[in-house]
C-alpha cells in the first residue's frame, strides 16, 4: 500500500510540474484517528513548484482518492498541507488475510545478502557479566531482525583468550598449584584472585606481565617448537578456555542464541601485528618511544596505540587481525558488531585504520552499541562486588518469576522474557533501567504482560467452536488497522538496527488487543468467525514480534 501510494504522489508532481525528484514521508499518524497514512509531501514539494503546500495537497488529495479508488474510505488535506489516508474495511481485510501467514511480517530488502553479525563476545577466563549479556541479547534480535528482510545470517562471537586478563588468571592457577581446573567458576576465582595480586604485589604484577609475554610467544609458535614449559602452560590455556567456553553454552542456550563462529584473539593477533607493522612502512601507522601508533588527528580522532612498547598487540591491532581473518574466510556482503558504547571511540579509530589499509573491508563493516545497565534496587549480590555476572542476573529473574509460576518451564520463559524485554526496550546507545518487580508485572510495559496477552488469545481460539474466516464482516477496529502496521515495524527496526521500535509496537498491541478483548464478545457473536480471524492475526504477529526479540512464548500463564 505504501508503494502505491508513493507511485500516486510521484506522477502527481510529475504531472503539477516537477523537475527534481522530492523527498517526501508516508507515515503512520501518531494519532489513528487521523487516518492509517499521512503524507507530507506537498510541504516538500512546495519551494520547487512555487504553490502553497495546502494547493498542493487538494491536487495530491484528488489523485490519491483516484489511485486508491475503494482501497481508501477517506483521504483528506490536514493541516498545513498532509494528506491523510484511511483505508477501507475490504482494503484491510486484504492485508490481514497475510497476517495469518507464518512468514508474516517478512520482506525481501536484503535478499540474497550475507551479513556477518559479531556480537556476546565475553573473554574466556572471566565469567560473562551483564555488558556481555546485554550484547548477547540485543545481538540475537537484530541478528533475527536481519533474517526476516531475506538475507543469509551468520552469527559470530569474539573472544579475549590472550592478554593480561588470561595471565593473571594463569597465574593463580600455577600459584595454586592447579594443573586440571574443574570449572568455570575455578577459572573466573583464579581471575580475581590474580587481578588483586597484580595490584597489590609489585613482584607479582612483573611475573604477570612475563607470563603474558610467554604466552603471546608460546601461542605463536608451531607444535614442533614449542619446549616443554610451554606446552604446560599451553595445556593449562586450553583447558582454561575450554572450560569458559562450556559455561558461555548454557547461557547462550537459556537465552535462545548460538553461534556459526567462535573466533579468538590467539587466532588473529598475529596477523594483526603482521599487518600494523606492514602499515608502518607504508605510511599509515608510526613508531613512538618503541610503540607503534596510530595518529588519529590526521582523520579528527585521537591516537591510539596498537602494539606496545613491550612488543605486545592491542585490542585495536587485534581487531586488524580479526577483520582480515574473517574476510580470509568468510564471504560477506556486511559485517555488524553491536559492544557497549565505551567502545565507540575504539571503534572509529579502528575503522579509520582499517580503511587505509583495506578500504573494502572497511566499507561494509558497521558498529552499534548499547549504553549502561542500571538496577532500580540497587546490584544484586557479586562474589566480586562491584561486577554483576550474567548467571546471577539471570538466575535472579528466574527465581522471581517462579513465585508466580511453579512449573520451572514456564518460570524460565516468563523471567527471560521479563529480561530481554527490559533491555531491549530502550533505543540503541541509551541506558538500560532495569526494575526486577516492574519487568515481571503483568499489566504494564514488561515482557510477560506481552507473553500474557498472547496465552490469553491463544486460549480463546482453543475454546471456539468455529472456523475463523476473515470477511467484511469484520468490525472496524483499532486492533485490525495496527496489526496491519507489522511489516512496516519490521522494516524500520531492519533500517535502524533497533529491536526497541518492535518492542514498543507489541506492547501497543498488546494493549490495544486487551481492550478488544475486554469490550468485545467474540465466541457467540453474529461475526464470530470474523472475529476469530482477527484473534488468529493478532496470534500471529505477537509470535513473530516476540520471535524478533528473542522472548519465548510460554502456551500458558
Amino acid at each position: 500500500m505504501e508503494d502505491r501510494i508513493r507511485q500516486a504522489v510521484n506522477d502527481s508532481l510529475s504531472q503539477m510540474g516537477a523537475k527534481e525528484h522530492v523527498s517526501f514521508v508516508v507515515e503512520w499518524p501518531a494519532d489513528m484517528a487521523n487516518g492509517d497514512f499521512a503524507v507530507n509531501a506537498a510541504l516538500a514539494a512546495s519551494k520547487q513548484l512555487g504553490k502553497t503546500p495546502r494547493e498542493i495537497a487538494e491536487v495530491l488529495q484528488t489523485a490519491l482518492s483516484s489511485a486508491l479508488g475503494e482501497d481508501a474510505s477517506r483521504v483528506e488535506v490536514a493541516g498545513p498541507g498532509f494528506v491523510n489516508i484511511t483505508l477501507s474495511a475490504n482494503a484491510l481485510v486484504e492485508i490481514l488475510r497475510d497476517a495469518s501467514e507464518e512468514d508474516w511480517g517478512k520482506n525481501t530488502q536484503q535478499n540474497g545478502k550475507r551479513i556477518l553479525i559479531e556480537y556476546s563476545c565475553p573473554n574466556p577466563f572471566k565469567e560473562m557479566h551483564i555488558g556481555h549479556l546485554l550484547s548477547t541479547i540485543i545481538g540475537e534480535s537484530v541478528a533475527r531482525i536481519t533474517e526476516y528482510s531475506g538475507a543469509h545470517v551468520l552469527r559470530d562471537s569474539y573472544g579475549g583468550d590472550v592478554g593480561p586478563h588470561v595471565a593473571k588468571a594463569l597465574w593463580a592457577l600455577k600459584e595454586k598449584g592447579i594443573t586440571e581446573p574443574e570449572s568455570s567458576r575455578e577459572i573466573g576465582d583464579a581471575y580475581i584472585h590474580g587481578a588483586h595480586a597484580y595490584e597489590e604485589s609489585e613482584k607479582a604484577k612483573a611475573e604477570i606481565d612475563a607470563l603474558n609475554v610467554a604466552l603471546y610467544v608460546a601461542v605463536g609458535k608451531d607444535q614442533v617448537g614449542v619446549s616443554e614449559d610451554e606446552r604446560g602452560l599451553l595445556e593449562l590455556w586450553r583447558k582454561g578456555r575450554d572450560l569458559a567456553l562450556e559455561s558461555f553454552r548454557e547461557i547462550y542456550k537459556i537465552l535462545g542464541t548460538s553461534f556459526d563462529y567462535f573466533f579468538f584473539e590467539s587466532e588473529v593477533t598475529p596477523i594483526g601485528v603482521e599487518v600494523v607493522r606492514d602499515g608502518v612502512a607504508k605510511g599509515v601507522f608510526e613508531e613512538s618511544e618503541g610503540a607503534v601508533i596510530y595518529p588519529g588527528e590526521k582523520k579528527g580522532l585521537h591516537t591510539l596505540v596498537f602494539i606496545t612498547s613491550r612488543g605486545t598487540p592491542t585490542y585495536e591491532a587485534k581487531d586488524i587481525g580479526l577483520a582480515f581473518y574473517k574476510e580470509e574466510r568468510i564471504e560477506t556482503d556486511a559485517v555488524i558488531i553491536e559492544t557497549g558504547a565505551e567502545q565507540i571511540g575504539h571503534f572509529k579509530v579502528f575503522l579509520a585504520a582499517l580503511s587505509e589499509i583495506a578500504p573494502l573491508v572497511a566499507a561494509k563493516m558497521s558498529h552499534i552499541s548499547h549504553g549502561l545497565l542500571t538496577l532500580t534496587t540497587g546490584k544484586m549480590a557479586s562474589r566480586k562486588g562491584n561486577v554483576i555476572m550474567a548467571r546471577e542476573l539471570i538466575t535472579e529473574i528466574i527465581e522471581r518469576a517462579s513465585e508466580r509460576n511453579p512449573d520451572p518451564v514456564i518460570a524460565q520463559q516468563v523471567g527471560i522474557g521479563a529480561l530481554t524485554y527490559m533491555i531491549l526496550r530502550s533505543a540503541p546507545g541509551g541506558s538500560i533501567v532495569f526494575d526486577p518487580e516492574k519487568s515481571l508485572a503483568l499489566d504494564g510495559d514488561s515482557g510477560p504482560y506481552l507473553q500474557y496477552s498472547l496465552a490469553r488469545a491463544k486460549t480463546i481460539l482453543e475454546k471456539a467452536e468455529q472456523t475463523p474466516e476473515l470477511s467484511s464482516a469484520l468490525p472496524p477496529s483499532t486492533l485490525a488497522r495496527l496489526i496491519t502496521r507489522f511489516p512496516g515495524i519490521v522494516k524500520k527496526a531492519q533500517e535502524l538496527s533497533g529491536p526497541h521500535i518492535i518492542a514498543t509496537y507489541l506492547i501497543q498491541l498488546a494493549s490495544e488487543w486487551n481492550s478488544f478483548y475486554a469490550n468485545e464478545r467474540i465466541i457467540g457473536s453474529e461475526d464470530e468467525a470474523a472475529k476469530l480471524a482477527l484473534v488468529q492475526t493478532f496470534i500471529q504477529t505477537m509470535q513473530n514480534g516476540l520471535w524478533l526479540l528473542g522472548i519465548p512464548a510460554p502456551e500458558r500463564m
